[in-house]
């Protein structure tokens, strides 16, 4: 059952629900660390970045009633934050870090774990290749949920540019993911039908993510 971001905000602002705090820190913590590491770059300041909004959300939070997107509030805030660590530390190396592991298929024969495995990992690496606003984009639309209007004002660009970058980033992956398709069908049988799998899966996520545009 997805957790109700609005009601918890709700509980938070009028009724001072230290519970509803707590669901609401444990079910947007590590959406808004991932989202915070793609302008810090590093994940400690991330974690401080965040912890401290969340600090700061509950001593307003007499003040943030009124909001009526909480979720889309967060990443903003959280954003604008980490723009502003961006600009103060400017002059520190950036190391990059590390792309997470995504399951998008489940073959339930034990034997295939290390195929899958290697083929999340292809997937992850193939999002990083992708531009930032489009990585950006499509995470934040696969791995939040959010909507394309929701995305758009986070990263203040217009509702047709999500989706344009959501197209670009779906194209690029359908390219490299055919390219393994076809690489695994010379080498490995099981290999071919999984990537194909996952190659079908992305497509279904690309058709039913653009019904939800508005």
């Amino acid at each position: 059952m997805k957790t109700d971001i609005s009601e918890l905000w709700k509980k938070i602002c009028q009724d001072d629900d230290t519970k509803a705090f707590e669901r609401l820190y444990y079910t947007l913590f590590s959406k808004l660390l991932k989202f915070c590491m793609y302008y810090t770059h590093q994940q400690e300041p991330a974690e401080d970045i965040v912890s401290e909004l969340f600090v700061t959300c509950w001593n307003n939070r007499k003040s943030l009633a009124h909001i009526t997107y909480p979720e889309t509030y967060l990443f903003i805030a959280t954003k604008n934050q980490a723009l502003k660590y961006r600009k103060k530390y400017s002059t520190i190396h950036l190391v990059e870090i590390e792309p997470d592991q995504h399951q998008l298929i489940d073959i339930a024969d034990p034997s295939q774990k290390l195929e899958r495995k290697e083929l999340h990992h292809r997937l992850d690496q193939a999002i990083e290749t992708l531009p930032l606003q489009a990585r950006m984009v499509f995470r934040l639309i696969k791995e939040n949920g959010l909507k394309y209007k929701e995305v758009a004002e986070i990263l203040e660009i217009s509702p047709r540019t999500v989706q344009t970058q959501l197209f670009r980033a779906i194209a690029k992956l359908r390219v490299l993911l055919k390219g393994y398709h076809q690489s695994a069908s010379r080498s490995n049988a099981q290999q071919c039908v999984t990537a194909g799998f996952m190659l079908i899966n992305v497509l279904h996520y690309f058709f039913v993510t653009c019904r939800h545009f508005c």
